[in-house]
């Protein structure tokens, strides 16, 4: 604890005083707290790690997995220097002498089934500009609220996004998109790492999509599978539809001024949270028009598309009938097979929309860019 709380003053003054100088390695991370200096990012996408920890033997950055050996200099200083990142966010850890921690100058972020530190590797900022703050645009609220779950006799937490006219515009009553984390994430992901209210506040001022509410709960998924020994794969995360049905969407709609009827409901996911979603709209259809799956983690062509979800797609017409929207999407470094669900759908003459995220993996600027393009489909 002791050496942690140094290295955090350390960080702080950039092993050396807080000064104007020039960082010979780059611009300070967005995702690190006040005043620290490193991780710092470079021109190149290459970030560079700092920790002092004067009486450790051995650290490592490990960052999406690949691992890179830090040098500790004479004052106890470990540093490090990555190879080219991926552009956009990215949970990592240092490990000091075997033990995973949190860098004490990183935010920490809800992934990995832990709070972990991350890192945002910019995009050029026309690229990112649909998912950063304009400053000369009206702005969205994204409220915590609490209610009570008659389903798990508890106290439960959602986030709720309300599109900057909705203190205004009191007499109007809106579409509601129920938007899900992954697995081993929870709640805030898609407001945090997802930058969610950014992307709704940019293509609402420009007219992009219609304004919305997004309603972001937890999918009793927050964890890795496998965690709960002899959990199978089929109940992970599979209590979240009777209390989504039966708790979240009576509350907000109790709450908040939505529109009720089908075709104003919408729900997307990511990765499991892809999964959840068509677990819960396609055995349900009566209640839901709009369907996204971002990097869903799908598993129903195993068994035949006719066999999918009681025979939902068989009847192309009725489901193109009912079904006003249908999203797949992942990017194209990964291989989540919604590529191949999307041509199985095809040659059923089930009507979708399907989008390759060009050079991203299954990372959350994956599923930014597919909130963006799923985003004025719906509710049209």
């Amino acid at each position: 604890m002791k050496n942690l709380v140094i290295a955090s003053l350390f960080i702080l003054a950039g092993c050396g005083g807080i000064s104007a100088g020039t960082n010979p390695y780059g611009v300070a991370a967005s995702t690190n707290i006040p005043l620290a200096k490193y991780p710092s990012v470079d021109s190149d996408s290459r970030a560079t790690f700092r920790l002092f920890a004067p009486d450790a033997k051995d650290v490592k950055v490990d960052i999406c997995g690949k691992k890179y050996d830090m040098t500790r200099n004479e004052d106890g200083t470990w540093t490090a220097t990555t190879l080219p990142l991926v552009e956009g966010f990215h949970y990592y850890f240092l490990l000091v002498d075997g033990v995973a921690v949190n860098d004490p100058a990183s935010e920490t972020f809800y992934g990995c089934g832990r709070m972990a530190s991350g890192i945002e590797i910019p995009e050029k900022p026309e690229i990112a500009s649909y998912y950063s703050f304009n400053k000369d645009i009206p702005h969205g609220q994204v409220r915590e609220c609490q209610y009570y779950s008659n389903e798990e006799n508890a106290r439960r937490r959602c986030f709720v996004y309300t599109p900057a006219e909705y203190e205004k515009a009191t007499d109007k009553s809106y579409p509601v998109l129920y938007l899900q984390h992954g697995m081993g994430e929870d709640e805030t992901g898609w407001h945090t790492q997802g930058m969610m209210a950014n992307i709704l506040d940019n293509q609402i001022a420009s007219g992009k999509c219609v304004p919305m509410i997004v309603v972001m709960d937890y999918g009793n998924c927050g964890y890795i599978h496998g965690a709960i020994p002899g959990e199978s794969r089929d109940s992970f995360g599979a209590s979240f539809t009777p209390i989504l049905l039966n708790d979240i969407i009576p509350f907000v709609e109790s709450t908040f001024r939505v529109k009720t009827d089908r075709e104003n409901r919408a729900m997307a996911g990511l990765s499991w949270g892809g999964h959840q979603t068509l677990e819960t709209t396609l055995n349900n259809l009566d209640l839901f028009g709009h369907i996204g799956s971002f990097s869903g983690a799908l598993f129903f062509l195993a068994n035949g598309l006719e066999n999918a979800y009681g025979g939902v797609f068989n009847d192309a017409d009725k489901f193109n009938s009912r079904v006003k929207t249908l999203f797949f999407g992942m990017g194209s470094e990964e291989n989540f097979g919604s590529d191949k669900i999307s041509e199985a759908l095809k040659k059923a003459g089930i009507n979708h929309t399907y989008y390759s995220s060009e050079g991203t993996h299954h990372e959350w600027l994956t599923w930014r860019r597919c909130l963006n393009e799923f985003l004025p489909l719906i509710f049209k």
